[in-house]
């Protein structure tokens, strides 16, 4: 056992707000509600399903993470959120045709008081969208973040909770490169007050999150909190921050796939990957700008998990394509084909083929519980800025400067569980296992 870091307990309501109600978010509070009612166990959660070893492996210590460290229980959270469409969580979830109504039946009720609050939304980064019937207007981009204050305020008060945290889920915005807008706080603030056009909706919601010591954890490939402006904000307040963009469906198999082959030793000269789906998701992304937002994301993984400057045999020619086609009838079950150009011993070639049939938001549901119980976690443990430690759970994960971003998803996996084991004080676990031998 080591030295415990203080922890305050998770005492009261956790209230989760989600920017964005459609498929995801709303995915996420039914399956929460039906979890805590007993009619359906939260699968793919870690906090609610997953085991950790403590100690040996002879010392049979290997209790559920969420009796291990100090979490909110499903009981205690609060739902509320932002959307620019004026539907409640149940006639969204209906609408995204994700669960089935038989399972919404028994929640409905809750649901129905699951009101989203208006939007601050531009079409000018989310194309693709019509029909929104409530966005918030204001003076400037610093008045929008002001009402958003007020928003979080107003949930505070009406749901009595104790604590919050934010994770986006709302829609995939345009590719930008960061302007001087980002560069520092100030110019940020700046920005806000004269509504600079290099600013995202989402970055005004970070912005008024964090003013209000809300951590905030980003679910889309947007560059949300992932600027030199909002780290510096982040460590300033004493909030925690993660993101970008959930791993769910085709990414996720890369980074399970591309270290088992790395691990190998197998070269690879081609992967090309394609996805249809027929969400407010897939229509988003059939927007150009939007889809480059994603692109980026997807690329990144593959190179930073081979390396291909250390092994330029096996990875340094590989070509990697992504391609995103929106398919209505599909709705949220994704499909994902990836095809993998491999050689092995003297060069020889051989191929993978993989068809991930998936549905998107049932893959992210459990990630949106578990980064709003975490970050709150982070948050009590007295953790601010980037919490790396997260990255299980991204695409593209945040990271510190000068630092490159870890995806291998089983390296993120032991670092995920290690972080844990420090934070309750016990000794971190290296796989070493030369002392069971050495005892002997």
């Amino acid at each position: 056992m080591t030295d415990r870091p203080q922890i305050a307990p998770a005492n009261g309501k956790l209230g989760v707000l989600t920017p964005g109600m459609g498929a995801v978010s709303t995915t996420f509070i039914a399956g929460v509600l039906a979890a805590r009612k007993g009619d359906a166990l939260p699968i793919g959660s870690l906090t609610q399903m997953s085991h950790i070893r403590l100690g040996k492996r002879t010392d049979q210590r290997n209790p559920l993470i969420k009796d291990f460290v100090p979490l909110a229980g499903l009981d205690d959270l609060e739902f509320g959120g932002w959307d620019p469409y004026s539907d409640d969580a149940y006639t969204s979830a209906m609408k995204a045709g994700v669960l089935d109504p038989r399972h919404l039946e028994g929640i409905g009720e809750e649901l129905r008081s699951v009101k989203p609050y208006p939007a601050v939304f531009s079409e000018n980064w989310v194309k693709n969208l019509g029909g929104v019937d409530q966005v918030k207007e204001g003076a400037n981009y610093m008045d929008l973040a002001e009402r958003l204050m007020e928003d979080i305020d107003r949930f505070r008060s009406d749901k009595m909770v104790d604590r919050l945290v934010m994770v986006w889920c709302g829609s995939t915005e345009a590719y930008r490169d960061l302007s001087e807008a980002h560069v520092d706080i100030d110019a940020f603030v700046k920005g806000l007050k004269e509504s600079d056009p290099a600013i995202t909706p989402s970055q005004i919601y970070a912005y008024a999150a964090l003013r209000m010591g809300v951590p905030f954890a980003n679910g889309a490939p947007n560059l949300t909190v992932d600027f030199p402006a909002m780290v510096q904000l982040a460590a300033e307040e004493g909030i925690p921050i993660a993101g970008k963009d959930f791993k769910t469906g085709q990414t996720l198999m890369k980074t399970m796939v591309a270290p088992g082959l790395k691990a190998r030793m197998l070269g690879i000269r081609g992967w090309f990957s394609t996805n249809i789906l027929g969400n407010r998701d897939g229509e988003v992304l059939d927007d150009p700008e939007s889809f480059r937002s994603k692109e980026v994301s997807k690329l990144g993984v593959l190179e930073q998990i081979l390396q291909p400057e250390v092994y330029p045999e096996l990875y340094g020619d590989l070509y990697h394509k992504v391609r995103i086609n929106y398919y209505p009838p599909k709705g949220d079950d994704k499909e994902g084909w990836d095809s993998i150009d491999i050689f092995g011993w003297l060069g020889y070639p051989m191929q993978i083929k993989i068809d991930f049939l998936c549905k998107d938001s049932i893959l992210a549901a459990p990630i949106v519980l578990d980064l709003a119980l975490f970050m709150d976690l982070a948050a009590r443990a007295g953790r601010s800025g980037v919490q790396e430690w997260l990255s299980f759970y991204f695409k593209s994960p945040q990271h510190g400067r000068g630092l490159y971003p870890e995806n291998d998803l089983f390296i993120q996996h032991t670092k995920l569980k290690n972080n844990l084991r420090h934070m309750m004080g016990e000794e971190l676990i290296t796989h070493l296992g030369t002392e069971y031998y050495e005892e002997m």
